[in-house]
């Protein structure tokens, strides 16, 4: 496909055409796709979200990206745990990457998932994996996907919504990470929490 074409493709009329379209299919587009990001990490997320925040709008295309993602991920982790005792994660549990990173999630749980999940180029699969083969509860880990899920989803779906206007007013951008350190204060709050009824 020449340049030209793919430009003409890619025009404002057709983008606005392909969301008009995506939105007429309801909720399920939306959230799937989050959903399987969360088995697929090549696919981008970053994208994927903003795409639901245009075609939904911010608060509804910010739902279904969470909703999606946050089901997913704990999935995954569910998944990994049951498959604990397989030969494979024996083998994987070995590793000293793997290890240290395991010894690292046993000794700061919540807030460990929650900071790194916070941010959107982290690699989510493998937090969730490793989560899995640690002794961080379920109930810790679903926490954490929750919260840090959606901040980091607002976020892109709050820039993504609107891009022209954080590009015309960059303070905006200081409002996120404000809110992304208040969460993460919040996170070490429950974290101490859970170490102290273990």
């Amino acid at each position: 496909m020449e340049w030209t074409t793919l430009l003409s493709y890619l025009s404002t009329k057709n983008l606005m055409a392909l969301l008009d379209k995506y939105e007429s299919l309801g909720p399920l587009p939306g959230i799937l796709s989050t959903f399987v990001e969360a088995f697929l990490p090549m696919l981008p997320l970053i994208a994927i979200v903003a795409g639901n925040a245009a075609a939904y709008g911010l608060w509804l295309g910010f739902l279904y990206s969470w909703l999606g993602a946050s089901a997913g991920a704990i999935l995954v982790f569910l998944l990994c745990r049951k498959l604990a005792r397989h030969r494979f994660m024996s083998f994987l549990t070995q590793h000293p990457k793997v290890n240290y990173s395991m010894d690292w999630m046993n000794r700061h749980g919540f807030s460990a998932i929650f900071l790194l999940c916070c941010f959107p180029f982290s690699p989510s699969s493998l937090i969730n994996v490793v989560a899995a083969l640690s002794k961080v509860s379920t109930v810790q880990f679903a926490a954490a996907i929750l919260a840090s899920k959606a901040i980091m989803i607002f976020m892109i779906s709050f820039i993504g919504h609107d891009l022209a206007s954080f590009i015309r007013e960059p303070w905006r951008l200081l409002l996120v990470f404000a809110a992304v350190l208040g969460l993460w204060y919040a996170g070490k709050k429950v974290e101490s929490r859970f170490a102290v009824k273990q």
